[in-house]
């Protein structure tokens, strides 16, 4: 049984500056997302659970990838394919599930296909949709409970009011939840054996992709801004001892409508 697991690089939102209500990248490192992290856990619950599995991580990014890949990898995959060229930067989801629908073709075999539900950055969503109609797999999404067996997936899908227990036969795309599972973190020797295991990077031409098929060439949504909220700080001081600071506080906040009278 082959899984597949689609994963991306972010950058690490905790250390995102804002200038003139604009994101400062320059210099943040990139990390995995979380929803990512659940979806190679589960891709590696699965292989030890059910017998003869096969792990493969489709990573779309920058040449960064390369170090970061180690950790997916010694999370429990068996190998990895990079998608690193240039030509596929500044991809939007459509451009980027064009992508990944030809890499995991070429792979050659693939039985379950996971992402999570969203990427941490923009979670659009979109990307699992496009991916599972161009491969032409049945989709279940917002899983939380996942089981293979018999040649079928079931899950549990999670609608916020309610659950639904699904069933779908192999091959099929799924999106985790985060409540699925908490990501392991990789020990020490399974790092170290990770820097063994076999890695494939390929470009455009590798998958078969116009110039004008990927990345900014190749773009259907135009983002017209990418602003930070407005954020208009009152500067009141609090004086006095702790009684009156809270008085100070409370009629501040009854001020602003946020208190009742």
């Amino acid at each position: 049984m082959d899984v597949i697991v689609c994963m991306k690089q972010i950058p690490d939102l905790q250390q995102i500056r804002i200038k003139d209500r604009e994101p400062i990248l320059d210099n943040v490192p990139l990390v995995w997302g979380d929803l990512d992290k659940n979806a190679i856990e589960e891709a590696s619950k699965i292989k030890e659970a059910v017998e003869d599995v096969k792990v493969t991580v489709v990573a779309l990014g920058s040449d960064k990838i390369e170090q970061g890949i180690l950790e997916p990898l010694a999370m429990g995959a068996d190998e990895a394919v990079l998608l690193t060229d240039p030509a596929f930067a500044g991809s939007d989801s459509m451009g980027t599930a064009k992508v990944l629908a030809k890499a995991i073709e070429k792979t050659g075999s693939y039985d379950l296909v996971i992402l999570g539900e969203g990427s941490t950055d923009n979670y659009s969503g979109v990307v699992a949709s496009a991916l599972a109609e161009l491969l032409n797999l049945p989709m279940i999404s917002y899983v939380r409970e996942l089981e293979v067996q018999d040649g079928k997936v079931k899950a549990v899908r999670n609608m916020e009011e309610s659950f639904e227990v699904m069933e779908a036969d192999l091959p099929a795309l799924v999106t985790v939840a985060q409540e699925i599972n908490e990501p392991r973190l990789p020990k020490f020797m399974a790092i170290r054996k990770a820097g063994a295991k076999p890695r494939h990077e390929w470009g455009p031409d590798d998958l078969g992709l116009a110039a004008d098929e990927v990345g900014q060439n190749a773009l259907s949504v135009e983002t017209l801004s990418n602003l930070a909220p407005e954020q208009d700080r009152k500067n009141i001081i609090l004086k006095g001892n702790l009684a009156e600071q809270i008085d100070a506080l409370v009629d501040a906040l009854t001020k602003e409508g946020v208190l009742g009278r």
